[in-house]
């Protein structure tokens, strides 16, 4: 095989692989005998049959295969020898490939982008604040109160007292369109809570002001998307009877309501919740930290960029904002997408950060455990309940799936390892304070 180079700009290169005619025929020759042994043709015992109508039969399709295995030989050669990783599947194209004939040399072209030689960076130059904020007894207060009030049971009002928005009242309803009932829309003592929007809408609002033993008549229009199709877009009338108003009575802060909710007792409770903030406040000061040595390496090393690997993540940017500000359209029956300068500007930071981070990280001999790669798994399958087995089937199956599982799990191992031998500086903040902090990063 001989090998010419075409193409040196940049990170683009082009080469021009020549396989002789006679090296081919050999390599034809070659996988044709190793398989002789083993050929049965009727006329003929096993493994004798003669050479020339092993050709005639299986010429063509093992030629195909030898001239693959022969360019696939060439191309890992030359990047073994070159060093060179592209940032891409390598072009390759057979020059002259529809009037090629058996006997001809054969040429073919490779392009690809390599990725860049990337520059070391000093990590004991960065400086970093690494933000902690103590759960603070109003936060604390806060979230049981919250807990005390999504306990909330109910309990008569006087006798003759009107329902108000938040109240439960006890019902029994009969629906009915065109004058007719229809399956589904009648129900007794039904507990309604005003408010809760659980009904059609408007169907709440008309209760709110009434009183036990009152019997009314609801009027309203089901939505033009409702579940059932018989009764989109219909006006529907609902014969009601009041039979309970009752009233919302918080629970008790106490030590029953800790027990509702998995602790000994009250202080028990209180700490879980501290303990749940606190992780909620170290994970929001991470993402800040993060951010920051993020900035610093984007600042502080440039180099040139695989314009594939830029294009390909502006157009996935694009495409993402655009579902983004276009949420009801769910499949990708729409027309293509441009990505702005903008997309561009971020995706370039992207691809720099990125092929920054897994040199850090290879250097680092950084690695994701197949027990972290289980977590991530069992993570991601709980977002679709009763297809478990299906999803974990696609994951095992599909390389680029597992990938994207795979990557942030190793960025976040890398800025990890960044971190450590960063400058930092711990500094104690309130949940304010890290607030603004966080809004920040969504401005940038």
């Amino acid at each position: 095989m001989q090998v010419k180079e075409t193409q040196n700009d940049g990170l683009q290169r082009g080469y021009q692989f020549t396989l002789p005619a006679a090296d081919l025929a050999k390599a034809v020759d070659a996988k044709l005998k190793e398989a002789q042994p083993e050929v049965e043709m009727k006329g003929f015992r096993k493994g004798k049959v003669p050479m020339a109508m092993l050709k005639k039969q299986f010429g063509p399709r093992i030629l195909g295969e030898a001239m693959q295995d022969a360019i696939d030989g060439a191309l890992k050669d030359h990047l073994e020898k070159s060093g060179d990783r592209p940032a891409a599947q390598p072009k390759v194209e057979m020059e002259n490939g529809e009037t090629w004939k058996e006997g001809n040399d054969v040429v073919v072209n490779v392009t690809y982008e390599t990725l860049p030689a990337i520059p070391e960076v000093d990590l004991t130059a960065l400086s970093l604040e690494k933000l902690t904020v103590p759960a603070e007894d109003a936060a604390v207060t806060e979230a049981l109160e919250n807990l005390a009030k999504s306990s909330q049971s109910f309990e008569d009002r006087k006798k003759g007292s009107k329902a108000k928005d938040g109240d439960q009242v006890t019902i029994d309803f009969k629906g009915f369109v065109d004058g007719e009932a229809f399956e589904g829309g009648a129900a007794e003592d039904y507990p309604l809570v005003l408010g809760s929007n659980s009904f059609i809408p408007g169907f709440e609002d008309q209760l709110v002001g009434v009183k036990a033993g009152d019997e009314v008549k609801v009027e309203v229009k089901f939505p033009e998307e409702y579940g059932a199709p018989h009764l989109a877009g219909k006006d529907a009338t609902f014969e009601c009877t009041v039979k309970a108003v009752k009233a919302p009575k918080e629970a008790e802060i106490d030590d029953e309501l800790a027990k509702k909710f998995g602790a000994d007792d009250l202080d028990g409770l209180k700490n879980q919740i501290t303990e749940r903030l606190e992780a909620e406040y170290a994970g929001a000061a991470r993402a800040i930290m993060k951010r920051s040595l993020l900035d610093q390496l984007d600042a502080a090393v440039k180099f040139d960029l695989p314009k594939s690997l830029v294009e390909a993540e502006a157009a996935q940017i694009a495409h993402q904002l655009w579902h983004e500000e276009n949420p009801e359209v769910q499949g990708h029956n729409h027309d293509a997408i441009e990505p702005t300068e903008e997309h561009k500007t971020l995706a370039e930071r992207r691809v720099r950060l990125g092929l920054l981070l897994a040199e850090i990280g290879q250097k680092a001999e950084v690695t994701v455990t197949d027990q972290e790669m289980t977590q991530a798994v069992l993570r991601a399958a709980r977002q679709y309940p009763g297809q478990e087995r299906q999803f974990f089937e696609f994951i095992q199956q599909n390389q680029a799936a597992q990938q994207q599982l795979r990557a942030p799990i190793f960025e976040d191992k890398v800025v990890d390892l960044i971190a450590e031998k960063a400058k930092v500086e711990e500094k104690t903040v309130t949940k304010a304070e890290l607030e603004k902090a966080v809004e920040a990063l969504d401005e940038l």
